[in-house]
């Protein structure tokens, strides 16, 4: 017994000594990542909480969440890598506005950089931001938080090179009216591959990833039994269709959340705004409170614009203040009601609707813009996101109209 106990007195002793080494930083780094189980702390049990266990990355920036909230605008992959750059760099820091959310997958499927030649993602890649390290390091000089915005199941690249990861119409594949292509949120290997995506915006130095068309096409529910696909690992069990895609939807979330978890990021999703306003949508597969307790932040796509007859308001184009506020407020009931609800931010209007015909629509500009923020923040929302998809923002915009 007593030649044991000296043998583990030996392996402790030379345990200590090997964490108490002095090591340089960068050996440290790597001494962390590869032994947290060796570390000593005083008058404590040699287990550790799982949390200091759990390698997180570090991209080596720095950036902390706005601590009044993050009120942020949309950028595309060409405005993020062209000259329209430096004009949206002097719009938020010349005014109260402190994010951007950058398109690093885009509505069809590209990437908008060229990650490196033996990438699985190089063939999907377009050069729209030539350089990413010179982008983040131009927004972290600027203490501006950077959001990348990664498009999911709308993806026609993907749908085309892999026709059964897609929905196929008489053995091709499905499009909608506007000639988009989506894939099947049933099948865990396209989860994967957009959260291989994800996982290369984490390590580029995104402090969240904000997931966009987390869905099934809109009107699915009118092509279910039309179309040809897979409900993968879905098949049998209980539920009908319907829950079957607020299921598949819903674990697509979660499962995105878990394996992000170790580069120390947020996750976010877009969401159609009247997607609080009811149960669950059942032909997409979006439930609101389902989602929500699965992700730290919620951006509800709540432009007038969008809506048809809502909330009482018959023409909603025109009344930006009225629908925001109303909005608002079935927003909070729901999340209010739920045991750990995320943060609240929003998408606003910040481009005319022209499109909606004589009579049905705004110019939307400073008063607008103004009375949809006024709106979140007199209902305790102080976050939200401005789009405009040429990336050409109202100027003079008091972005704090309660101060």
């Amino acid at each position: 017994m007593g030649k044991y106990l000296g043998i583990v007195m030996i392996v402790m002793t030379s345990l200590l000594l090997f964490v108490m080494s002095p090591v340089s930083a960068e050996e440290a780094s790597t001494v962390q990542a590869k032994d947290h189980a060796f570390k000593v702390v005083e008058r404590s049990p040699l287990g550790l909480p799982e949390q200091l266990n759990r390698f997180v990355y570090d991209s080596g920036y720095h950036f902390t969440y706005p601590e009044d909230g993050v009120r942020g605008i949309y950028v595309t992959g060409n405005s993020a890598g062209g000259e329209r750059f430096e004009s949206l760099l002097e719009l938020v820091n010349s005014t109260d506005l402190n994010s951007m959310v950058i398109d690093i997958k885009e509505d069809h499927g590209h990437l908008t950089y060229r990650p490196e030649e033996d990438s699985p993602f190089y063939g999907i890649s377009q050069n729209f931001i030539s350089n990413t390290e010179q982008m983040m390091e131009t927004l972290e000089e600027n203490e501006i938080y950077p959001i990348a915005r990664i498009v999911v199941f709308k993806d026609s690249i993907l749908a085309e090179e892999r026709p059964d990861l897609s929905f196929l119409d008489n053995g091709q594949v499905w499009k909608n009216g506007r000639g988009e292509a989506f894939v099947n949120p049933f099948l865990k290997e396209v989860w994967d591959y957009n959260i291989d995506i994800a996982e290369e915006a984490a390590k580029m130095g995104f402090k969240e990833i904000q997931f966009d068309y987390v869905r099934f096409p809109e009107g699915f529910e009118r092509r279910d039994e039309m179309l040809q696909y897979s409900v993968g690992e879905y098949e049998g069990g209980d539920g009908d269709n319907i829950q079957k895609r607020v299921s598949a939807v819903t674990d697509f979330v979660a499962y995105a959340r878990e394996r992000l978890a170790p580069y120390d990021v947020d996750v976010s999703v877009d969401i159609f705004g009247y997607a609080a306003t009811i149960s669950e949508a059942p032909g997409i597969g979006q439930n609101f409170s389902k989602i929500s307790e699965n992700v730290d932040v919620i951006s509800s796509m709540i432009y007038p614009s969008h809506w048809t007859p809502y909330f009482g308001l018959d023409k909603p184009d025109l009344y930006p203040y009225e629908l925001t506020k109303e909005y608002a407020k079935v927003e909070n009931q729901v999340l209010g009601a739920l045991e750990e609800s995320p943060v609240s931010r929003p998408w606003i209007q910040d481009f005319t609707a022209s499109y909606l015909g004589s009579g049905n629509y705004l110019v939307y500009g400073k008063e607008e813009v103004e009375a949809q923020i006024r709106a979140l923040n007199e209902e305790g929302i102080d976050e939200f996101l401005l789009w405009n998809a040429s990336n050409r923002y109202t100027e003079g915009v008091n972005y704090k109209p309660l101060d």
